[in-house]
């Protein structure tokens, strides 16, 4: 397995005890039991981005074809139905296996290699799905909100998902040439973050506190995802 990805399962390993180690018994927000922690993590990574992704996001946006970037985000796409077939089948949820797994048969054949969406244009629905949502369909809490270098807003569970991701669900893994590796995993890196670049402006505009209405947000989403969109009636989570 390519040395990064080991890599980044070690930092995201060691975050989570240190954070663990280190939880915070005072008062604030129950969901967010280390919002200091996770606040300079979030500067770090605000950072980075302002200062590297943002810029090279935004400059393959403005000079790439559209076509050509179509066919990057389709080839991603169809990697993570892949991922999303198991997570829907460890769901117990024939429907979306049996659509989404034919995506990926039609995608990754007739779409040579997934480089076409081909699957979208005969109808077939992605129903994506990944192991935290999974974990969390089979009765594991979120428990707290973190936020991990470089990738951001995530729960506990979240960030067990990921790492398991990162070791069995993601083909790119399989690629064991370094330079082959590093880009394909800056190109997924890209396409990604040129496509919140409009999200993004939106936030900067909405939120006078964009940790506090970007972890509002994520938890809120992450528990729709659980509950297919329906999630039960709780009470409202705190703003701080």
């Amino acid at each position: 397995m390519p040395r990064l990805t080991s890599t980044l399962r070690l930092c995201l390993a060691t975050l989570l005890l240190a954070l663990v180690g280190c939880a915070s018994t005072s008062g604030g927000n129950p969901l967010d039991p280390f919002e200091a922690t996770n606040r300079k993590i979030d500067a770090f990574n605000e950072s980075v981005d302002q200062a590297v992704l943002k810029p090279v996001a935004k400059s393959y946006q403005d000079y790439t074809p559209n076509l050509l970037q179509s066919t990057v985000k389709n080839f991603f796409g169809n990697l993570r139905d892949m991922w999303s077939v198991v997570n829907n089948g460890l769901q117990l949820k024939p429907k979306e296996t049996a659509e989404t797994g034919a995506r990926v048969v039609v995608n990754s054949t007739i779409g040579l290699y997934g480089l076409i969406d081909v699957g979208t244009h005969v109808g077939l629905q992605r129903y994506t799905a990944d192991f935290g949502q999974t974990l969390g369909y089979w009765g594991m809490p979120p428990g707290p909100y973190l936020v991990l270098p470089l990738l951001g807003p995530s729960t506990l569970r979240d960030a067990g998902g990921t790492a398991v991701a990162m070791t069995v669900g993601d083909p790119i893994n399989q690629i064991s040439d370094p330079w082959a590796y590093g880009g394909v995993f800056g190109l997924r890196l890209l396409d990604r973050r040129a496509s919140y670049l409009q999200a993004g402006v939106m936030l900067n505009e909405v939120a006078l506190d964009k940790y506090t209405f970007t972890r509002q947000v994520w938890l809120q989403k992450r528990r729709s995802d659980v509950y297919d969109g329906d999630p039960p009636d709780e009470p409202e989570l705190p703003d701080n």
